[in-house]
């Protein structure tokens, strides 16, 4: 007897969703298709009825972690810029309470292929668009604002969890927080 069409659905979110936890706190190299098939619950032989490689499957990965990590910071935040700023650039998220994969996969995104780099840019395009769409102040930021608030968010939660010295990683994402609201 052959699997329902929602059978397969559950079955690839289960893949995806593993995914992005894993390559989020791993890394591309050190997750392998068989981690990703147990964290799931399901064998290898199924990810070939939904992936043709890993490369695909880290691409579907990274935009389901962006939409988790959105979903988180929106959930807590109330929709303000200022508090979203606040909850990503925090210890917890440092700490790994929730992964964005802006920040957690930017030193491993450049060695990939052009599909998953592009996958990246259209997440991080969109992570731009809501810094705009959550600007509570009711002025539209210029495009090069709101691209300095990204860049200086996404970089300082992964220069913060790349280093080991706990003070200075708090210092850091303060300065940060500053940087961002100024």
């Amino acid at each position: 007897m052959g699997w329902t069409i929602e059978q397969k659905n559950t079955s690839r979110e289960k893949i995806i969703s593993s995914a992005a936890e894993l390559f989020t706190k791993q890394g591309f190299d050190n997750v392998a298709i068989n981690d990703v098939m147990k964290h799931a619950g399901l064998t290898r032989g199924a990810f070939y009825n939904h992936f043709t490689s890993k490369s695909e499957l880290y691409a579907e990965a990274i935009v389901s972690a962006a939409h988790l990590a959105k979903a988180h910071t929106i959930e807590r935040s109330g929709f303000k810029l200022a508090d979203i700023i606040e909850i990503y650039l925090s210890d917890k998220h440092r700490q790994g309470e929730f992964s964005c994969p802006l920040a957690f996969l930017t030193t491993d995104i450049h060695q990939r292929d052009n599909n998953v780099r592009s996958t990246y840019t259209r997440v991080l395009k969109g992570f731009i668009d809501n810094i705009h769409e959550f600007n509570e102040h009711g002025m539209a930021l210029n495009e090069n604002e709101a691209i300095k608030k990204a860049v200086l968010m996404i970089g300082g939660i992964a220069i913060a969890r790349a280093i080991n010295d706990d003070e200075f990683s708090e210092r850091l994402l303060n300065a940060c927080r500053e940087g961002v609201n100024a």
